[in-house]
């Protein structure tokens, strides 16, 4: 996937993060990213030897000089304030010890300044309390994925596709969405995934386009991603906190991008969101990290994404049949409605000790029971 205009330095900056991280290949990063090794190497010797500035291109100005240092340590909170409206004492103070400043106030004193200066609204920074959550031990191994609500711009409407890996809070996707079809979602989806590889796990709502049968929730979607050995998992019903770092990060996202602005279409969302991700992955102390940042504790998958899904194959033993339209399984004579996401795909039918009762699998993954010792006009 060629680097964008628009964010030529921020995905330079991405590449070689992800890039030096151990254990990753960086042939396959390159890969991921589509710049030839020659490029990616030429990009990370820059980093090794000029750090940031480093990435920029020769004839450019680099946006960030890492050895600046305000003489004014007031000036230097209310600046970056400024750049950071939401920002209260400890994130300020932890990106100004990262951008490399010999003198730093607490975050006691960052807060009383910005109190001084009238730029704390008492109201707001209640709604601020450190939120407390388990979390997977390793990046990858699971992501959560939703919408965040749709909002108006001055033609159409918004629908923001957010991807939030558990483990690191990085943020792997934000789409600016014209709906919030199944068609779109894989589309995005096949991007991040030749970039990051795949997860083991994803857990997303049960509306659409993730869930839509009560009974049965599968969509072609999800059928999808089982199909590249992802497992799917919903959240409960009127259980926002299932996903509780997506949400989480839904209303960082509103506080920083959103709020009192008016965008013009799509691309100009596209453009604020992708200048917001870099800053949230790379820049943004995050409290729950020990105010380190999402970068600093995430890695690519090493599973990368097939362009061509394997055949699907059943064992010896297993009795195969196709899902008929309408999501109807025939087997011995009866019928079965498993889900109409399945139509055309085989699954494998398997006895249980139970007399009259078999598990429906799809690859490795249950995904119905049928019972014989229910008459057919029930």
């Amino acid at each position: 996937m060629p680097w964008k205009e628009v964010s030529a330095m921020s995905l330079r900056q991405e590449f070689v993060n992800l890039a030096i991280s151990e254990s990753v290949n960086t042939r396959e990063v390159c890969r991921r990213f589509g710049v030839s090794p020659r490029t990616g190497y030429k990009w990370l010797k820059r980093y090794k030897l000029e750090g940031t500035a480093g990435l920029a291109d020769k004839s450019r100005r680099p946006r960030y000089s890492p050895t600046h240092t305000s003489p004014d340590i007031e000036e230097a909170v209310l600046n970056m304030r400024l750049q950071h409206p939401v920002w209260g004492g400890r994130k300020i103070r932890a990106r100004l010890l990262a951008q490399g400043q010999s003198i730093v106030p607490s975050p006691s004193t960052i807060t009383a300044i910005l109190h001084r200066y009238n730029l704390i609204d008492p109201d707001e920074a209640a709604l601020h309390k450190p939120w407390k959550r388990f979390e997977h031990e390793s990046p990858n191994q699971l992501w959560q994925m939703d919408f965040k609500g749709h909002f108006p711009m001055e033609s159409g409407r918004c629908h923001p596709l957010t991807v939030l890996d558990d483990h690191s809070r990085y943020n792997v996707a934000l789409e600016a969405c014209a709906n919030q079809l199944g068609t779109t979602v894989k589309r995005h989806l096949t991007n991040c995934f030749r970039h990051y590889g795949l997860p083991l796990r994803m857990v997303m709502d049960n509306g659409a386009p993730w869930g839509n049968e009560p009974e049965h929730p599968y969509t072609p979607l999800t059928v999808w991603l089982m199909c590249l050995g992802i497992a799917v998992s919903h959240g409960r019903p009127y259980h926002p906190q299932t996903q509780g770092k997506d949400e989480r990060f839904h209303r960082t996202f509103k506080a920083e991008v959103l709020n009192r602005r008016l965008f013009r279409d799509l691309d100009h969302c596209q453009i604020a969101f992708d200048e917001w991700r870099q800053v949230y992955n790379f820049e943004r102390p995050h409290q729950a990290l020990g105010d380190a940042t999402p970068a600093s504790r995430y890695q690519p998958s090493p599973r990368s994404f097939p362009e061509i899904l394997p055949p699907i194959e059943y064992g010896p033993d297993d009795y195969v049949r196709k899902v008929q339209q309408g999501g109807e399984l025939l087997f011995q004579g009866r019928s079965f409605h498993i889900s109409k996401a399945f139509h055309g795909f085989p699954v494998a039918l398997r006895p249980t000790p139970e007399d009259g009762l078999w598990q429906v699998f799809f690859l490795v993954h249950h995904i119905a029971t049928i019972d014989f010792r229910i008459p057919d006009d029930v």
